[in-house]
C-alpha cells in the first residue's frame, strides 16, 4: 500500500480506502455483521488505513460497524463520516430503498449529529467529517461553517469537507464549495467512463490545493470486467434500474482497453485504479468493495507500476472517441468551462 497527505492537514489516508456503505447497505448484497467485520479486519492486514462511511448508512450501521470491527479510538486508522440527512425521524423499515431523507444543517441538529456519531464511531474526534450530498445551501449559508468552526475549536472533528452527490448536488456546489468555503476536502464521483463534470474541478482543487477523494471508480462495476450481455443485477441492487443500454455500451467500450491489460500483471479494475491515481490532487480511491475478492485485487493496485506517459494520452484519445461508441448512444455533453466559469462570478458568499 501507498500512502498521500490529505492536502493542509495532517492526515495520511491509503490510496486505496475502503468505503463502507458496500457493506452497511443491501443496495450491492446483503452481509451480515461478522462478514462485514471480517472484511473490515482483512483491509486493515492489506494495509487500507482509510475508512469512509455515513450516519445515514443503514442509520447508523456503517459507523457502528467500524467500531465493532476495531474498537475505540484505533491507533492508525483514519475515518471520514457524513451528515446532512435526518435519520433520527426516519425508522429504517420506513425508508424505501435508496429513498432520500431530509436536509437538516441548523446548529442544534448538526451539533447532536456529531456526537450521535462519535459514540457510534466509539472515538473522541471525527478526523474527517462532510456535509453529505450537500446542496447550494451549503455554499451560501454561513450557519453551517459556523458550527463546524465551533466544532473544530472543542475538538470534536479535526478538518471538513464535501461529499457532493450524483443527482442532487454536483457540478455547480462543487465549484461552489472550491472557490468560496474553507474545505479540507471534496468527494467525487469520477472514473474512464464518468469523467465530467469530475475533472471539472481539478483545475480549482489544483489552484486552492484541496484533496479530492474519488468514488465509484469502476463505473459501478464496469470497469471491473466480469458484466456480460447476460449479467442480470439483484433486485436490491441499485444498477438493476439503468437502462440496458448502460450494460450493452459499457460493455462495447471496455474492448478499447484490451491493451491495459495485455502482457501487464494487472487486471482492468487495478489499471482503472491506477487511472486515477495519476492525478495528484487526488488523495485516495473508495472502489465498491462487497467481497474478499474485490478487495485483494484493489489494495494491490497501488503497488503496481504507474501508467506510463504514452498510457494516459491514449487513454486521452480513447476519451474523446468516447471509446468506439457512437456518442449519441453513450455520450452525455457537460457544460463548457467558460460557461461555469461564468456561472461562479454570480455567486456571492
Amino acid at each position: 500500500m501507498k500512502f498521500r497527505t490529505l492536502p493542509n492537514t495532517d492526515l495520511e489516508l491509503s490510496e486505496v480506502g475502503f468505503g463502507v456503505w458496500t457493506l452497511a447497505t443491501d443496495w450491492w448484497g446483503t452481509h451480515t455483521d461478522e462478514e462485514a467485520i471480517a472484511m473490515l479486519r482483512r483491509a486493515r492486514d492489506l494495509g487500507i488505513t482509510f475508512f469512509d462511511t455515513a450516519d445515514t448508512y443503514a442509520n447508523g450501521r456503517g459507523e457502528t460497524l467500524l467500531r465493532d470491527a476495531f474498537g475505540p479510538n484505533p491507533e492508525g486508522l483514519v475515518y471520514a463520516t457524513k451528515f446532512g440527512y435526518d435519520i433520527y425521524n426516519t425508522s429504517a423499515e420506513e425508508r424505501r430503498g435508496q429513498q432520500e431523507l431530509p436536509h437538516r444543517f441548523d446548529r442544534e441538529f448538526v451539533r447532536f449529529a456529531c456526537e450521535q456519531s462519535l459514540q457510534r464511531l466509539g472515538i473522541e474526534q471525527i478526523p474527517l467529517w462532510q456535509i453529505h450530498n450537500a446542496r447550494m445551501n451549503g455554499v451560501f449559508e454561513d450557519e453551517i461553517w459556523d458550527v463546524l468552526d465551533e466544532l473544530k475549536r472543542e475538538g470534536k472533528i479535526a478538518h471538513a469537507g464535501v461529499a457532493l452527490g450524483p443527482a442532487n448536488g454536483w457540478i455547480w456546489e462543487g465549484i461552489g464549495f472550491l472557490k468560496h468555503r474553507p474545505i479540507d476536502s471534496m468527494q467525487i464521483i469520477y472514473n474512464l467512463f464518468e469523467q465530467w463534470p469530475g475533472n471539472e474541478f481539478f483545475p480549482d482543487a489544483r489552484e486552492r490545493n484541496i484533496g479530492l477523494l474519488v468514488r465509484v471508480p469502476h463505473s459501478s462495476g464496469m470497469l471491473e470486467g466480469h458484466y456480460t450481455t447476460d449479467t442480470v443485477f439483484g433486485p436490491n441492487d441499485h444498477r438493476r434500474h439503468r437502462p440496458r443500454s448502460w450494460l450493452l455500451n459499457g460493455i462495447e467500450k471496455l474492448k478499447s482497453l484490451d491493451w491495459l491489460t495485455e502482457g501487464r500483471s494487472a487486471t482492468i479494475g487495478q489499471q482503472a485504479i491506477k487511472f486515477i491515481l495519476a492525478e495528484a490532487q487526488v488523495t485516495t480511491v473508495l472502489p465498491n468493495i462487497y467481497n474478499l475478492e474485490q478487495l485483494e485485487e484493489f489494495a494491490a493496485a497501488p503497488d503496481l507500476p504507474d501508467l506510463s506517459a504514452d498510457d494516459l494520452a491514449r487513454l486521452g484519445r480513447l476519451t474523446q472517441e468516447n471509446f468506439g461508441v457512437p456518442e449519441p448512444q453513450m455520450k452525455v455533453k457537460g457544460e463548457p468551462r467558460e460557461v461555469l466559469e461564468e456561472w461562479q462570478t454570480k455567486i456571492a458568499v
